[in-house]
C-alpha cells in the first residue's frame, strides 16, 4: 500500500578527469540514512494487527460487500464492474483498483478458509 519505493542504483565511480561522463574528483560517498518520506505509505506491524482486528469486529461496508458478490461471480465483466463500483465511492482509479485488490485477497481469503 502506497508509494512505490526505488532502488537505489549504485553510481559509477568518478575517473577523477576534469571531462568525461564520470568527470570530477574522486571522494569516497557516504552512506546516508534512509529519509523519512521513504517510509511513507509502509504498514508497521502494530497497524496492520489493529486494521485486522477492526475487520474482523466491524465486517465489511455494504459497497464492498457488493464488491464481494461481484467478484464472487468471477467473469471479466463483474471484475471491471467492481472497479467501476470502488471508483465511484472512493474517487480515484488508483484508490479503486487498490480496493478492488484488497476485496479480491479478501474472497481469495475465504475461499482458502473453506
Amino acid at each position: 500500500m502506497g508509494k512505490h519505493l526505488k532502488t537505489k542504483q549504485a553510481k559509477p565511480e568518478r575517473t577523477g578527469l576534469a571531462a568525461g561522463l564520470n568527470k570530477g574528483f574522486i571522494v569516497t560517498r557516504r552512506e546516508l540514512p534512509p529519509k523519512p518520506s521513504h517510509y511513507k505509505g509502509r504498514i508497521s506491524e502494530r497497524k496492520k494487527l489493529i486494521r485486522e482486528v477492526i475487520r474482523e469486529v466491524a465486517g465489511f461496508a455494504p459497497y464492498e460487500r457488493r464488491m464481494i458478490e461481484l467478484l464472487k461471480i468471477g467473469s471479466a465483466a463483474t471484475f471491471k464492474r467492481a472497479l467501476k463500483l470502488a471508483k465511484k465511492r472512493l474517487g480515484t482509479h488508483r484508490r479503486g483498483k487498490k480496493k478492488r485488490d484488497e476485496m479480491a485477497e479478501a474472497v481469495a481469503a475465504m475461499r482458502r478458509k473453506g
